[in-house]
């Protein structure tokens, strides 16, 4: 049997410390990049942010903003209707730059914040997100290597967290910095 724990830390090791790919400055651009991103390219999204946060340079400016004046924007972007509705959504209850949460629960709480997103804009802010960052590709791998064959996000956290090297002891390490999930 594999020594998962073991078998992923020069992988980890390869890793730790790396720039996240998205090219934000703030927590408020990450967090509309990280939506934005989701089923799209980080580099897609690198190349479009910078005119739309000189529209809307923050989340105030962005809760004024029309879904028609977004669409100018956001046309580009993979699902951009419903992005757009999220991020107005989201602009209209959290208000000020300030307000952005920094928890588990209250960014998946927002419209279109997922586990995945949740826990990527927590590590980037420098919280400690909450779990293993589990998106389609984790999904795939873990399965086909037999590591764990569940099938969601939540589930593969669970199987996969025992295993982690984190849990058995060794250093955090970015982009893998695992705690227990509350789910």
């Amino acid at each position: 049997m594999t020594d998962w724990g073991l078998a992923l830390m020069p992988l980890i090791e390869q890793y730790q410390g790396k720039q996240h790919p998205l090219n934000y400055k703030n927590i408020y651009q990450l967090m509309v990049m990280v939506l934005l991103s989701a089923q799209d390219s980080d580099a897609h999204i690198n190349k479009i942010a910078p005119t739309l946060f000189e529209a809307y340079p923050d989340m105030k400016a962005l809760s004024s903003a029309s879904s028609t004046d977004l669409t100018k924007y956001l046309s580009g972007v993979r699902n951009y209707p419903t992005k757009i509705s999220w991020l107005q959504e989201i602009a209209s209850t959290v208000g000020d730059d300030k307000n952005i949460p920094t928890n588990m629960k209250d960014l998946t709480a927002l419209k279109g914040i997922g586990r995945k997103s949740a826990n990527v804009i927590l590590r980037e802010a420098g919280k400690e997100p909450e779990g293993i960052m589990v998106d389609l590709h984790v999904l795939r791998v873990v399965d086909r290597l037999g590591i764990s064959h569940a099938k969601t996000g939540v589930k593969t956290t669970k199987s996969v967290w025992p295993i982690s090297p984190k849990e058995r002891g060794a250093k955090s390490a970015r982009p893998f910095p695992f705690r227990a999930p509350n789910t």
